[in-house]
């Protein structure tokens, strides 16, 4: 019997080596702006929707963020995996966010909740389908409206998208607590 294995395809942007599911985050956020991927994907999802305009990006360019989006996906499946490896995600009860963004409270308190609820929802796969679906339609003028409900992937990714980067402050936070120990890191 063949053992089917999952195709990570990380490669694009990642180089060869095989990474864990944080370091394949901060390198999505070397290359990609919080604001500027969040704007971006709105603007895909508004022009696909529309049949009389398209997307004035250079293909290159969202050829770029849909592969990097993938990884994205990917990278988010595999940090949700090892969801009790990672306890430095999480926030004490009493402590007060200044700002959630799309993001619930008990999601900003565990952000990795936000990752095991989207695929419990969805599959790499689907997300994957939803994104090139989505790109397609937003290069050029078409009648094609897509298939399946859009809002919820959309939404999905946008609140990983909050998650992940609130999960690398947070981490950045512990890391500089670390070493400075004389001093108290302020949290949210």
């Amino acid at each position: 019997m063949k053992k089917n294995t999952a195709d990570w395809d990380t490669l694009f942007w990642t180089g060869p080596k095989k990474r864990a599911g944080l370091q394949l985050l901060e390198n999505f956020f070397q290359f990609n702006d919080l604001v500027t991927t969040k704007k971006r994907l709105n603007d895909i999802i508004r022009y696909a929707i529309k049949k009389d305009g398209f997307i004035a990006e250079d293909p290159s360019v969202l050829f770029q963020f849909h592969q990097s989006m993938r990884s994205f996906v990917r990278a988010g499946y595999l940090l949700m995996l090892k969801k009790k490896k990672h306890r430095f995600s999480r926030l004490p009860e009493n402590s007060t966010p200044v700002m959630f963004g799309l993001l619930s409270e008990q999601e900003y308190l565990d952000p990795l909740l936000v990752f095991s609820q989207a695929y419990k929802e969805y599959t790499i796969k689907e997300f994957d389908y939803f994104m090139s679906g989505m790109v397609y339609l937003s290069m050029g003028i078409s009648d094609h409206i897509p298939e399946k409900n859009i809002i919820n992937p959309y939404i999905h990714l946008m609140k990983m998208l909050d998650a992940a980067h609130l999960i690398l402050q947070r981490r950045s936070k512990k890391r500089m607590a670390g070493n400075h120990p004389e001093k108290e890191v302020e949290r949210f």
